[in-house]
């Protein structure tokens, strides 16, 4: 959410910005909504100023009996009464249109975020690692001898529909193995606090983590309201709405292993064979909340957390900066961290780490105390994967595949596999 104070002071700054979204200028309109909705306002207190003014006059008249005086105030009284009600209903509507259109405008890029239109205008910051050169043709997960009767489609298929996938034996468990993996090296190694949230939330969860109201449609809704999680930055970034921390304990780092939904809306016809866009799928997410001095730090903090998680299991990847054009509604800057996949012969995402600034923190109204104690000032939020687990299954299993269809596992999976580290042709670990 922005702050319409700041697009008052310089709209033609604000529509700058929105423009290197590729935006079309706002701010006039808003101004206008703003201009009206303090006008209402600025009319009701001259009201109530009158009607306070009659009020002290009204009990005089009645004293001295002039009777004329007297009625003229009450009516007076009860006509300012009725256009404060009338003018302050009228400001409210001004004040909730108002909202209900920043609520539609994403946030402004940072001023080092390259301009582009789309990810082919994104820009490579980082390469570790070098991909294998295979003697043989790669294959896609799906297609490995020892893992395609393991990852099973039509069953799936058959009690959800497409984009399920009904994992089995050593794949599935490879996948927990992943899982647990990553969410012991955040906590025990990169200091976030773990945490089990709940995957159902409220239109409010929703709408201060800036994925309502524009894109409900991404998201699946329950019967009686609740909406599934399309990731666990909701609950996870939703838990301080409302608070006023101390300075001191920013900041706030936390880490979840989670199931989450997506309806993939717009994604028709894309990856459409094997697990790489899944209807519903599980990623270990990362969140932290901190001071506004410290968030440019944080999210390389955190980019390198993610990145850590690759480099360990070796797997080769890149990282890009995200151009204007490819950035999320909510995020001032994003790191991409692409896997190797030599199936696709392609980098793919697999990680997003995103900084909000004050955005989402001002839509859930998260404050913190400075030090000096100072006015309570907006928190900033970072979201981040820390890693897809579905995607980063997919890399390891690409990447390790033999020319027999087995898979030589990472080892640093060995501790959670009871020491193996192959996934043999008939699907077994060994």
């Amino acid at each position: 959410m922005h702050d319409i104070r700041i697009i008052r002071e310089n709209p033609a700054a604000f529509d700058a910005a929105l423009a290197r979204r590729g935006d079309a200028p706002v701010s006039s309109e808003l101004l206008a909504l703003d201009e009206a909705r303090r006008a209402k306002i600025l009319a009701a207190e001259t009201a109530q100023a009158e009607q306070n003014k009659a009020s002290k006059e009204v009990s005089a008249a009645k004293g001295r009996g002039d009777e004329a005086e007297f009625e003229r105030l009450r009516t007076l009284i009860a006509e300012k009464k009725k256009e404060i009600s009338v003018m302050q209903e009228e400001a409210k509507a001004l004040d909730a249109q108002l909202t209900d259109r920043l609520g539609y405008i994403p946030n402004l890029p940072a001023d080092d975020v390259p301009d582009g239109a789309d990810e082919d205008d994104n820009v490579e910051v980082n390469r570790w690692g070098t991909p294998r050169a295979f003697d043989f043709t790669p294959r896609e997960h799906f297609e490995i001898t020892g893992v395609a009767p393991y990852l099973d489609f039509e069953t799936a298929a058959k009690i959800s529909g497409s984009r399920f996938v009904f994992g089995k034996g050593a794949v599935a468990r490879v996948h927990r193995a992943l899982s647990q993996f990553m969410l012991d090296t955040h906590v025990d190694k990169n200091g976030l606090t773990e945490i089990y949230t709940p995957v159902l939330v409220r239109d409010e969860a929703m709408y201060g983590t800036d994925k309502l109201p524009k894109f409900g449609e991404d998201s699946y809704r329950t019967e009686d309201g609740m909406w599934l999680i399309p990731t666990s930055e909701v609950p996870l970034t939703y838990s301080v709405a409302g608070d006023v921390m101390d300075a001191s304990t920013l900041p706030i780092r936390m880490t979840c292993h989670s199931v989450c939904f997506r309806s993939e809306a717009g994604s028709a016809g894309r990856d459409t064979s094997g697990m790489l866009r899944q209807h519903q799928f599980e990623k270990v997410e990362m969140v932290s909340i901190t001071h506004p001095d410290d968030s440019e730090a944080e999210q390389k903090r955190m980019l390198r957390c993610a990145e850590g998680i690759l480099e360990a299991l070796d797997i080769p990847y890149r990282t890009v900066v995200l151009c204007t054009g490819d950035m999320g509604f909510g995020a001032r800057r994003t790191y991409d961290i692409e896997a190797w996949l030599p199936g696709q012969n392609k980098y793919r995402e697999i990680s997003s780490v995103s900084t909000t600034g004050d955005f989402q923190a001002r839509r859930m109204n998260a404050r913190f105390k400075p030090a000096d104690g100072g006015k309570p000032q907006f928190v900033h939020t970072l979201n981040g994967s820390g890693l897809a687990l579905g995607r980063c299954l997919i890399a390891v299993l690409e990447n390790g595949q033999q020319a027999d269809g087995s898979v030589n596992l990472p080892a640093a999976l060995a501790p959670y596999l009871g020491g193996k580290t192959v996934l043999g042709t008939d699907g077994t670990l060994g």
